[in-house]
Formats: C-alpha cells, structure tokens, sequence
C-alpha cells in the first residue's frame, strides 16, 4: 500500500520549527511519508507566524502555494497566524482545517476526521488560565547535530506592540523530568547540540507545583552524561538573574551565546513599549554577562518606526547598539497587529522612514558583526561541524560555541564533530581556515571551548 505523503512548511521562530520537527514525526509514526514543501503531497501542513503584516502575508501565500501544487491535496493551516485569525485562513480557497496553537498533537486524528468529512473545520480553540504545557513528541526525522528543545510556552509581558501573548496564551512550563528525560533521549540519540526554547524560556518554572527556575533546569540539562553543548535560544533581560549568570559561566557545555533583546536605546520608547527596564539597565546586564563569561556573542533583536520614534529617539538606538559591540542584530520595523495597544497609537511612523532606519541598523549590524568575528582571526576556534557548504563541494560549515559561522575544508565524516579550526580569514561576517592539530604552536588558544 502506498503511503499517502505529507509536506510541512514552517514559517517564523525556533519554536515553530520545534514543533514542525514535531509534527514530522506525529504523522511519520501514523505511516505518513514526510516530503519536502516543493514536492506534491497528500497533505501540506503550513505552520504560520503572525508577528508582522509580513508573516501574515507569507502565511497566506505558502497556503495558496500549496492549493496550487495539488488541488486535490488536503491543506492544515496551523500556528500564531491560525490561532488569531482563523476565520481569515479558513476563507481561503481549499483550505480544509485551521488549528491554532493549542491541540497540535491531535493535528493527525483532525486530519482524518476533516478528510473524511470533506467540509471545511475550524478547530482553533481559545487559551484559558490553568492550561498545561503540551505534550508533543520531539523526535528529529533529519540530522543528528542540533535538536531544539521546548520547555515552555506562553507569554504574559503584554508588550504594547506584541501580539504573541494572544496567539500563545498565558505561561506554561513543562514539567522539569520530562524535559530531563527528552534531553537523555537527544543525547542518547547523537543529538551534539541541545538548544532550549520556548516563548519566554526566562519565566520557565512559573505555574509549576515545584520550585525550579531556569537556572536549577539547566543545572540538571549539564548534569546529564554525554551532553555536548547546550544553549539557549532567547531570553528577556529581566528574566537574567545572578543565579542564571552564575549556572551560564560555569560550565564549559554551556555555550558563550545569549541572544537578549533590546527593542529599542530611547528610555521614553522602551516605556511605550511597555519594556520592563532601561537602556541603562540593559547596558549593566552586558557588562556583567561579558565580566562572567568572556568571548560572549551577544546578538539582539532592535525594532525601528514604534510609534512616537523620533530622528532623536533612533539616534539613541543606534548610538546605544553601536556602543554596546553586539556580534549581530535582528532588525525588524513596527508592524502594527490589530489588538494590541500600540496599534492604535498617534505619531505612526511612515513605511519609508521605516526603512531607511532598518537599512541604517542593519548596516550597522554587519559592521559589527564583522568586528566581533574578525578578533577571532588567528585563534584556534572548536567549531561543531553541521553540514556541507550547499553548491562548494568540499567545504563544510559549523558554528563556534559563540556563534560564529566558520566555513574550512573537510568531509562527511566530520558532520556532528566538535573540530579545532584555524582561523584564518574573513567574509564577510562568516570566517573562514582549516582544520587543526591542536598541539599547533603560536595559535592564541584563548576562544577555545
């Protein structure tokens, strides 16, 4: 009997690619054949984002793709864009099922009651206080290098412009010995690379019926035999605490990366933000991030066009990002998102500003980008190989535990290899060398893992 295939486009954060790698494995086990996007399936599963008007919009146009590759296919439209605007989604033509954010592990039963009933179904359904964390297998259908864990999801900082709080529903934390015993699995598994996610993994343990914070959760991950690196994806700056900092820096899996977003350097746009600190404060955060852990890349997300934002308020953002040396930046522009405060603020900024601003920060951007991964030239650096440079054969690609991209000549065997990499140049932001003997001489060994 053949079986029937089933496609998954992600769109958006780590999160959703967790819970896409998830899904694969939900109908992998239930006989699916999983295929990539641009081939024709029986079902194409789009799991939507809907932080911008831009993740809406491509949200839309991966359903239409799919209802145009196979009009006979059964289209799942599913995600942040789904939970908050189903009826929109499931106006579409040939979309058969909407589910939000909630109930994804039931995603193949919904599949094959809806394809049995051949009639549209929207089974999105509203978050409520007391929900728990759920339940999804995290199993990987693909490599064996990185695996993403989720430990929490839900949001309750009602940031003005955020419309994530209404699209994943209140704080919920996942029980701390299954996320233990997900991560042995992962390990066991050859998994080299464990990174934590979630929604606001800064607030993990809140609503649990134990005391643990984020800091005890990674003390336990680091206690675990066999773990290679272990990192986080991102988290809120007033969710770092000493006892995190300390947990962080004293361990040598714990990979020197933090990604911690600022929004903005203008006190008077971070309080319209409705940010819970000051530039002042962020600023202190680094200095005591970079005092503990040396050699820290410390990238940041930075939004320009908030409402109200002045020539002189962005100054401020990029004189304070210029200031600060971050080793990346995420730049996005406001978008408003029907619901939230911000929205319906007087002083909107016009698109064509909001471009000019975006361009200057992600110049910016690369220019010091470029800097932090320069003043790694000439060290012995342990990169974890990932896969091949697509179109150079030969060339293999990895990151450094502080998330610098190194590219260097190898082979497949490496693929999941922690490798000591000479550096030697760079491009752009990526630096490029060749493997070493680590008993090289005259190499500055200092960024070492």
């Amino acid at each position: 009997m053949t079986k029937k295939r089933v496609a998954i486009y992600t769109l958006g954060c780590k999160v959703n690619q967790y819970e896409s790698s998830s899904l694969a494995w939900l109908f992998q086990e239930r006989g699916y054949q999983v295929v990539d996007f641009a081939e024709e399936a029986d079902v194409y599963i789009i799991n939507t984002c809907t932080v911008t008007h831009q993740g809406d919009r491509k949200s839309r146009q991966l359903i239409r793709r799919a209802v145009k590759a196979n009009p006979n296919a059964f289209v799942a439209v599913t995600g942040c864009y789904a939970q908050v605007s189903s009826d929109e989604a499931l106006k579409i033509p040939g979309v058969d099922l909407v589910v939000g954010t909630r109930d994804r592990a039931a995603l193949v039963d919904l599949v094959t009651q809806a394809d049995k009933d051949r009639a549209p179904v929207n089974a999105v359904s509203a978050y409520a206080n007391g929900d728990q964390f759920e339940e999804m297998s995290a199993q990987s259908i693909q490599d064996r290098v990185r695996a993403f864990l989720k430990i929490q999801d839900g949001c309750s900082n009602f940031c003005t412009y955020c419309i994530v709080p209404y699209a994943r529903g209140p704080l919920r934390s996942r029980q701390p010995g299954r996320v233990i015993n997900a991560a042995r699995h992962m390990v066991a598994a050859g998994y080299k690379e464990i990174v934590l996610t979630g929604i606001c993994i800064g607030a993990y343990g809140r609503g649990l019926d134990q005391d643990i914070t984020l800091a005890g959760l990674i003390q336990r991950l680091l206690e675990i035999p066999g773990l290679g690196r272990l990192r986080l994806s991102s988290i809120e700056p007033h969710d770092i605490t000493p006892e995190l900092v300390e947990v962080m820096s004293s361990s040598k899996n714990f990979c020197r990366h933090l990604h911690v977003p600022l929004q903005s350097g203008s006190d008077a746009i971070l309080k319209k933000m409705g940010r819970k600190y000051t530039a002042w404060e962020y600023l202190r955060l680094v200095d005591v991030l970079r005092e503990n852990m040396p050699g820290l890349g410390l990238t940041t997300d930075v939004m320009v066009g908030f409402p109200g934002e002045s020539e002189e308020y962005f100054q401020h953002t990029f004189d304070f990002v210029n200031k600060t040396g971050f080793s990346g930046l995420h730049v996005f522009k406001f978008s408003p998102r029907r619901g939230t405060a911000a929205a319906g603020y007087d002083q909107q900024v016009g698109p064509a500003l909001k471009d000019e601003r975006s361009r200057k920060l992600i110049r910016l951007g690369r220019k010091l980008a470029a800097r932090f991964a320069s003043s790694h030239l000439d060290c012995s650096l342990s990169v974890l190989v990932e896969q091949p440079v697509p179109g150079a054969g030969g060339f293999f690609e990895g990151h450094t535990d502080n998330y610098i991209k190194v590219v260097f000549p190898g082979q497949v065997a490496l693929v999941g290899k922690v490798v000591p990499v000479r550096a030697e140049k760079l491009q752009g932001t990526i630096i490029t060398g060749r493997i070493i003997d680590r008993q090289d001489e005259g190499l500055n060994s200092g960024y070492v893992e």
